[in-house]
């Protein structure tokens, strides 16, 4: 797949309804469980369900502990959920702005679950340094896909 230098997409069919994926990934007390980088550790505060204008924090590690504010900005029922991602309080201003964006369609067999990062947004400050991660992200990106896939075909 060749992508935009600012994002990068990966996509798997999975064997299930796109209502048992879109309540698995609205759910942000199970974003740990389908997380294929490794690096969510916990949802902080509020885990209620996801929905436009949601805010939600995560407990991060990636070498060292930190947390991050997440936004729901895309929704539609069952088909599309996209949240930005920024550093908590005013760090929040200078650091983060990536969206993380699902979309689902169902397709002959399951659904079609495209994963996708954009950094479009992301602070100036930080951007170089993110955008070196384009293949960690793509890699970690299909794990997420595969995890997510194992999590539903167990719980069917």
């Amino acid at each position: 797949m060749n992508d935009p230098p600012d994002t990068v997409a990966v996509e798997q069919i999975i064997a299930a309804p796109p209502e048992a994926i879109f309540a698995l990934l609205t759910d942000p007390a199970r974003h740990r469980d389908i997380d294929g980088s490794g690096t969510v550790r916990d949802v902080k505060g509020d885990s209620a369900r996801l929905e436009l204008g949601r805010v939600f924090g995560m407990s991060m590690r990636l070498g060292i502990p930190y947390s991050m504010v997440s936004t729901v900005v895309e929704y539609e029922e069952n088909r599309l959920l996209a949240w930005q991602t920024r550093g908590p309080g005013c760090i929040g201003k200078r650091v983060g702005g990536r969206i993380w964006r699902y979309v689902l369609e169902p397709v002959e067999g399951g659904t079609l679950v495209r994963e996708t990062w954009d950094i479009t947004h992301e602070s100036a400050i930080t951007k170089p340094l993110v955008r070196r991660g384009r293949n960690d992200a793509r890699k970690n990106m299909a794990a997420t896909l595969r995890r997510i896939e194992g999590i539903v075909a167990a719980s069917s």
